[in-house]
């Protein structure tokens, strides 16, 4: 998997200018630091070990929003895991954690990390999902009901083109809440389609 060429851009905010860059590699990320409230999935400190571990990945790719030399957000790709019923599909790359410091949101940095991201070329060559668990959502920090929260998250990644799909694989299912959505690149063959459509429900009732 090529992985395509390293893309930097920029926002101005209040408190100072924002870099969106990536993939970055796993030197780089070795050199800067975690801001102290991406806490999402992990402590900070564990979730920089997370994300130079995906760098390392042949098909990994780590894209970070950077102040200085904190990384103050960061999106990943990476295959599926094994376990999961998406790992049984060629074509399929996870978009995984997603994630803004507390401190750098309403600035739009979200949206412009995934459209960054979302500009390499080579991910028209796949089929993109993401499952978004409720258990890891800041509804503290939010201060968004949960449903809420659910409506902005599908809003944000729908910028990009990831659309909303249901299905029966058992970490959806296992709240109403949870989040599961598509993006087929442009380059993707109808047969890998096919499959993928076929693997959304595996309990069919006849």
């Amino acid at each position: 998997m090529s992985i395509a060429c390293y893309e930097v851009e920029s926002i101005q905010t209040s408190q100072g200018e924002v870099f969106l860059e990536g993939p970055v590699k796993t030197a780089k990320l070795e050199s800067l630091f975690m801001n102290r409230k991406l806490t999402n999935f992990r402590p900070a400190a564990k979730q920089k070990e997370a994300l130079i571990a995906i760098s390392k990945l042949p098909e990994g790719m780590v894209y970070i929003a950077r102040h200085g030399l904190e990384i103050i957000g960061y999106l990943t790709f990476h295959y599926p895991d094994p376990y999961s019923r998406w790992s049984k599909h060629p074509l399929i790359l996870e978009l995984g954690g997603i994630e803004i410091s507390p401190d750098w949101r309403k600035y739009g940095i979200a949206e412009a990390l995934l459209k960054e991201a979302f500009s390499n070329p080579v991910l028209e060559n796949y089929i993109v999902v993401t499952i978004e668990f409720c258990w890891h959502w800041d509804l503290k920090n939010s201060r968004l009901e949960m449903f809420t929260y659910q409506k902005m998250l599908a809003k944000l990644f729908g910028t990009v083109g990831l659309k909303r799909r249901a299905t029966d694989d058992p970490d959806i299912i296992e709240h109403p809440a949870n989040v599961f959505m598509v993006r087929v690149g442009k380059h993707v063959r109808k047969d890998a389609i096919d499959l993928f459509e076929a693997m959304l429900f595996e309990n069919k009732l006849f």
